[in-house]
């Protein structure tokens, strides 16, 4: 095993070193395109987001050897001169989080640590213990690998884009060293903890559903914005639930703009979390809205297995989930082997057996095969009404199938439906 992952660190030592020109050029120019996203859309214990650097080298390291320059001053002040956020003052959040006191710590992760603060509903200034609005307030760690540049990216991006399914940025404090977000508060934490931590009832099948088609909803907005926005750290542990578990996309530290200049991709630094990343990124450092794709259906997989990504306490090819499950993930008569045995079999199969078809699309080794996320959206909103999913589930899954089956060789689609005629098709969601 350690000469598998001293051959993936020697691969992206080389993709690192390779794409290094790039990414200072591209870092030049990312905060410049902040004014051209658009504002609205038509779709209608918090863990604080871990993001570390792909695979197992030392972040430290990496960081000084690829140093990243800020934005331009003049880039930077016009980001946070943004009339959508606020600019707290580091006192008032000492204040509305009691001095940042260790009994309100909601989470940790590798930006730094996640308190709980309030504020005023109205004035948005800092209120005291037991009134006002719940907040969470994300203290940047001076040592940390997260610096000021994600910082700024965060800002950058939830500071303009506005959606349902995006959690809301309400400030933020840029006072001498300090480095702080303050977020809306997201009652029901992140996804990773109702997956893979102890928690009175496991989801339900109702809301494993529910999860993944707010998670595509913030995706396909990201996608189809003006300037296209691959989110490029797509995972559990960013995606947090409100108090009726409605999904809500979050971090936007390593969120990129693509493309630029006609491209189709933007060569980048490997960054992320291993197992969630596209092959082709990991690989050659390549960066297109399908890598987010790719990372979807690992939490997709993630959702209907319960099973982390990748876990060390199992054996052999369990270890990764997507490798282990994939061979079962398109067959009627296994896919039952990767649901999560929580569930208690508590789940309609012709339903789960689409949602596991639609992992395995998003999860093709060759981005091109790999549906768009409105593709995605659409066959995951016809599991969702009961009333509906029996006579249309076959349906949206046959127009995803469809939807990439020209890149397909005809004797790798598995039958599993028989084409249905043009008039009967969902139309496809933009």
């Amino acid at each position: 095993m350690s000469r598998i992952y001293d051959n993936w660190e020697r691969l992206v030592a080389a993709t690192l070193k390779r794409e290094q020109l790039h990414v200072l050029a591209y870092c030049e120019s990312l905060s410049s395109t902040a004014s051209d996203f658009s504002l609205d859309s038509s779709h209608k214990d918090v863990a604080a987001p871990s993001i570390i650097s792909i695979p197992s080298y030392s972040a430290k390291s990496s960081a000084q050897s690829l140093p990243i320059p800020r934005p331009r001053p003049q880039s930077e002040a016009k980001i946070l001169s943004s009339p959508h956020v606020k600019a707290f003052t580091f006192n008032e959040l000492t204040y509305a989080t009691r001095n940042f006191r260790s009994d309100g710590l909601l989470g940790e992760g590798g930006f730094g640590y996640v308190f709980k603060g309030r504020i005023n509903e109205h004035t948005l200034a800092a209120a005291k213990q037991g009134s006002g609005l719940v907040v969470a307030v994300k203290k940047l760690k001076p040592e940390g690998f997260q610096g000021h540049k994600e910082w700024l990216t965060e800002v950058n991006y939830l500071g303009q884009l506005r959606h349902p399914n995006l959690v809301k940025l309400i400030g933020y404090c840029c006072e001498g060293d300090n480095r702080l977000l303050v977020y809306e508060f997201m009652p029901k934490g992140s996804l990773e903890n109702h997956l893979f931590r102890r928690v009175p009832q496991p989801l339900s099948w109702a809301t494993r559903i529910k999860v993944p088609i707010g998670a595509a909803r913030s995706l396909s907005f990201l996608h189809e914005a003006k300037e296209q926005v691959t989110y490029k750290d797509f995972k559990a542990s960013n995606i947090f639930l409100d108090g009726e578990f409605n999904a809500k996309l979050s971090d936007f530290g390593l969120a990129m703009a693509v493309p630029i200049r006609g491209r189709t991709h933007v060569p980048t630094q490997v960054m992320g979390t291993h197992g969630y990343a596209a092959p082709e990124y990991v690989a050659r450092g390549r960066l297109t809205a399908k890598s987010d794709v790719y990372s979807f259906g690992v939490v997709l997989l993630e959702l209907l297995s319960g099973r982390r990504t990748v876990d060390k306490t199992k054996l052999g090819a369990e270890q990764n989930l997507v490798d282990w499950a994939k061979p079962y993930m398109g067959k009627k008569r296994k896919f039952f082997r990767i649901m999560d045995i929580k569930l208690e079999g508590q789940y309609p199969q012709k339903e789960a057996f689409t949602a596991a078809t639609i992992a395995l699309k998003c999860l093709s080794i060759k981005p091109k095969l790999r549906p768009h996320m409105a593709e995605v959206l659409a066959t995951l909103e016809e599991l969702q009404s009961p009333k509906m999913a029996t006579r249309n589930s076959k349906v949206a899954l046959d127009l995803l199938l469809m939807s990439t089956m020209k890149h397909h060789s005809p004797r790798n689609i598995a039958p599993l439906a028989s084409p249905l005629p043009a008039q009967q098709l969902s139309p496809r969601v933009r």
